[in-house]
């Protein structure tokens, strides 16, 4: 099982803070760290001292590891145009060795989108823009150096495109999709995907979600083009301790109200979630990303490091 932490810096986390937080994610034995796109906290909490901006963190992180994968979990589409997120994601690929993995998908939060004036399309329209996307970054990636990249779609048009710089990684970063949706997003994870996630559900809707790709993936005939099988990833929301009462403090902010669905959180001890995890790779995932919420308790990481990645089978 690869483990992967995973955190939400809008809830109040400067650039030191995540800096922190990474290098001793990589010491303890993580394979990644993975980071929200948000632009304000899920509450009315102001979370200072503000939003960080994914990429340009990323960015700063890609030269202050040596190890650890780096991504997100999600890119908003409706945050950045398709061919500068493209070279901003190659670019960090670059400044990383080939460590970056790109997380994307359709935006929800309505509320961050009218704070700082960005535009807020109507679901149907956001998937649409996710869709044309996902073929424009991979496209990009995928263009030959002495070769040009044009598309033309309702949303987007690039015309003689240098498709520069190139990633890395070849043919290009893995790409992530994932979410809740019943039929666009198993069909985009298929055509377009490395990984498919599903957030913070419980094993069994987290096992519908899959079965769902799978379909998606037949109807679209991956297996026999000879890509890559999707991985499958599931995450999870963690507030473990050594005692009941260390881990309800670490619980504590998960019963804060805020704009975030309903989650399945692990709240105990460390042996708990080695069975949760254990769960979800009887049904299919290879990989968790863990979502820790306090950027401040390093004891946590190092708990999980100590008691629960040493109890896990395969790479981490």
């Amino acid at each position: 099982m690869r483990v992967s932490v995973f955190t939400e810096p809008h809830r109040g986390a400067d650039y030191d803070d995540q800096l922190r937080f990474v290098r001793l994610v990589e010491e303890t034995g993580f394979e990644g760290f993975f980071r929200a796109d948000h632009y304000r906290a899920m509450g009315d909490e102001p979370a200072l001292p503000g939003p960080t901006d994914a990429w340009l963190t990323l960015a700063a992180l890609a030269r202050e590891t040596s190890r650890i994968r780096l991504g997100t979990l999600v890119t908003s589409a409706t945050f950045r145009l398709p061919g500068p997120l493209a070279v901003m994601v190659a670019q960090v690929d670059r400044m990383s060795g080939g460590r970056v993995e790109l997380g994307i998908g359709a935006g929800w939060y309505e509320r961050e989108h009218t704070a700082y004036g960005i535009p807020f399309p109507p679901v149907s329209e956001r998937f649409d823009r996710l869709a044309e996307q996902l073929e424009i970054v991979t496209g990009l990636w995928r263009t030959p150096s002495d070769e040009t990249y044009s598309f033309t779609g309702e949303h987007y048009r690039l015309v003689d495109a240098p498709a520069l710089p190139k990633p890395v990684q070849q043919p290009g970063p893995p790409v992530i999709v994932g979410g809740r949706g019943p039929k666009r997003t198993p069909d985009l994870a298929a055509r377009y995907a490395d990984e498919f996630n599903m957030p913070f559900k419980s094993v069994a809707e987290t096992a519908a979600a899959y079965e769902r790709v799978r379909e998606a993936c037949d109807r679209a005939g991956r297996d026999a083009s000879g890509r890559a099988p999707l991985t499958l990833s599931a995450g999870i929301v963690v507030a473990i301790g050594r005692t009941d009462a260390e881990a309800q403090r670490r619980a504590a902010p998960l019963h804060v109200t805020s704009a975030l669905p309903p989650e399945d959180p692990v709240v105990g001890s460390p042996a708990q979630l080695v069975e949760r995890i254990g769960e979800f790779a009887a049904i299919g995932a290879t990989r968790v990303h863990l979502r820790l919420i306090d950027f401040d308790d390093l004891d946590h990481v190092e708990l999980i490091a100590a008691e629960v990645l040493p109890r896990l089978d395969g790479p981490r």
